[in-house]
């Protein structure tokens, strides 16, 4: 497995991954990534901005994320809790996996590199949202030692649940 910043050509892969994503949440019955968000508009914009990175098993795109060093401004303001740390920190999204490859620990393997990127840029703090229902991610979250720290709202007012790992 080969974890790498994601470039143009893995768009499609990423993509189909993303819309496998978005079929389970509907499935489960989870509002989350519904609505045509992320779209290739958002995956293009992430390798734009250098925070698209994917796991690659023999040439295959088999997962997919987006980490950020630049802060998320709807974590400013968390309700009913706080945050860990007050440190640079940084930020997970979009984390999925390819259909066919689930159950294989590749959530855990994208966060392990996550860590690792983080120690490589002094960072020491990853935080993380997701939708309170989403409980695949939060099972995730919590078998990597990230700690529920509270409430945070999106700019379009949608509440999501917040989570830290503080690293050393």
């Amino acid at each position: 497995m080969r974890f790498r910043k994601s470039v143009k050509k893995d768009i499609d892969s990423i993509m189909k991954i993303i819309n496998q994503a978005q079929e389970y949440f509907k499935e489960q019955g989870v509002d989350q990534w519904q609505n045509g968000y992320p779209n290739k508009n958002t995956i293009n914009d992430d390798i734009k901005n250098e925070e698209s990175y994917v796991l690659e098993k023999d040439g295959c795109v088999v997962a997919t994320s987006m980490i950020t060093f630049k802060g998320e401004k709807s974590y400013d303001s968390i309700c009913d809790g706080e945050w860990l740390s007050n440190k640079e920190y940084a930020t997970i999204h979009r984390v999925a996996v390819d259909n066919n490859y689930k159950g294989l620990g590749l959530s855990s393997q994208i966060i392990k590199n996550i860590e690792s990127l983080c120690l490589q840029n002094n960072t020491y703090s990853i935080k993380v949202d997701t939708h309170e229902d989403n409980l695949s991610m939060q099972k995730l979250l919590k078998k990597n030692e990230f700690k529920y720290c509270g409430i945070i709202y999106l700019e379009d007012n949608s509440k999501r649940i917040a989570f830290e790992k503080v690293l050393l």
